[in-house]
């Protein structure tokens, strides 16, 4: 008999959404600190694009892999939990190894001098797919355990978490350096975030009761469903589902092309610090001081981004609950749109640092209401299937922005004194203001019931 579909409690949802914060933990990390590692291992604007495609590759195919792959498995522990569980550890595990890449390389350099960069190109593919293991199952819990009329609120308070993890991890180091003139080493954060993934997912998947569903989906191992076909069954669930990707698409372009270069930018473009991928050592020293100041004001920015994402997530749920997912979600996007210009045309520390805030409402939006708007056309039994699929239209359009977007920085080259030069980093927000202004066009022609 089938088991019923219970209410959570808000309790219940903290609870929930814990191991999702340990994820984002971990992945903000990597996002903000994977950049100077990998410049400080030779990896120009261009090949750090190249290394960025870790996440989308990873998520085209991981996601709809492992989603698939966790509708129809059976374990004494659940379908989901053995997915997180195993993201959570392999993911550590990388995070551990990640910021040691030139020291494990260092008694091969003259043999291999690329080697370092190498390990650590390894060590983000092996993140990224990790957190693409994780995060379609943990998605797809929403579904499996909870009534349609809490997905909304219930993908809110995965931004809560999600930009409760942020803040916490881009704000560690800035804070230790303010309140007690410590600086955090590289080393000291991945380690932070592997321990909290590992923790907060391992917590979740202990607390977390999975609901038991029908025979009919255990029956469903039978059919070896291929992915093409799982791909050509999303798209005839409804018109509208065609238009919410569109709407993705667009949408993730915007967003990676902040998320990817933001550190980068702010290293170079804010504190104007030229490029340092292929100078000699005694160069990166000089500019250590400054390219440390770069990172930690941006991991305040990202920490400011992340906390207004976690102040508006459970509001944003509510005003969707009341006026609908579409009409909330394009004036989110319009904002952080208009927060990218803003960033694009100025170097001011305190306007940019403004504009990371105001893009947080579009982060927060994102993160939760084009899920909620999906979940209404799923079939019970597939949602580990349809989260992978749809996770398409928000990886692919990364791949554009690892390569295109990367190549067009790497080319838009300012001469320095000295034979050194630097980037317009800038680029990347008049490309990304663009791409979210046509998210939110595409959103509107989304047909949604209240």
């Amino acid at each position: 008999m089938q088991e019923e579909v219970k209410k959570f409690s808000t309790i219940q949802l903290l609870n929930f959404c814990l191991g999702f914060f340990g994820l984002q933990f971990a992945w903000q990390m990597r996002i903000i600190l994977s950049g100077p590692v990998t410049e400080n291992l030779g990896a120009d604007a261009f090949l750090f694009g190249l290394i960025w495609l870790a996440g989308p590759v990873t998520g085209i195919v991981v996601q709809p892999i492992i989603g698939a792959l966790s509708d129809k498995t059976v374990t004494p522990i659940g379908r989901r939990v053995p997915y997180l569980l195993g993201g959570a550890i392999l993911a550590a595990i990388g995070l551990f190894v990640l910021p040691n890449s030139g020291n494990i390389a260092s008694p091969y350099a003259d043999i291999y001098p690329k080697l370092g960069l190498i390990i650590a190109a390894v060590m983000i593919w092996i993140i990224d797919a990790c957190v693409n293991a994780a995060q379609g199952p943990y998605r797809a819990l929403i579904p499996d355990n909870m009534p349609k009329e809490q997905h909304s609120v219930a993908n809110s308070f995965l931004s809560f978490a999600i930009g409760l993890g942020s803040v916490i991890a881009a704000g560690t180091a800035p804070f230790l350096n303010w309140a007690f003139h410590y600086q955090m080493s590289v080393n000291a954060q991945f380690y932070m975030a592997g321990i909290a993934f590992l923790l907060a997912m391992i917590w979740t998947c202990i607390t977390l009761r999975e609901r038991k569903i029908t025979t009919e989906v255990n029956e469903d191992k039978q059919n070896k469903t291929s992915f093409i076909q799982n791909v050509k069954e999303f798209f005839k669930i409804s018109p509208e589902v065609s238009k919410i990707c569109l709407m993705q698409f667009f949408s993730w372009i915007g967003l990676m092309s902040m998320m990817i270069f933001f550190t980068q930018y702010s290293i170079h473009t804010i504190f104007n610090v030229p490029d340092l991928a292929n100078v000699s050592e005694s160069i990166k020293a000089s500019y250590e001081a400054l390219s440390t100041s770069g990172a930690n004001y941006s991991s305040i920015c990202f920490a400011v981004f992340n906390l207004v994402c976690f102040i508006v997530a459970i509001p944003i749920g509510k005003l969707a609950n009341k006026f609908g997912n579409k009409p909330v979600h394009i004036v989110s996007l319009i904002s952080m749109a208009l927060s990218y210009l803003i960033m694009a045309y100025t170097t001011d520390k305190a306007l940019v640092m403004f504009a990371m805030g105001l893009a947080g409402i579009g982060w927060s939006s994102t993160l939760a209401l084009p899920f909620a708007m999906l979940s209404k056309y799923i079939k019970e039994g597939t949602e580990g299937s349809i989260m992978g699929v749809f996770n398409i239209f928000i990886a692919a359009p990364q791949v554009l922005v690892c390569t295109l977007v990367a190549k067009y920085i790497s080319v838009s080259k300012i001469p320095l004194d000295g034979g050194l030069f630097n980037n317009h980093w800038e680029y990347t927000f008049i490309i990304g203001a663009i791409m979210l202004l046509l998210a939110a066009l595409s959103a509107c022609f989304i047909k949604e019931n209240k």
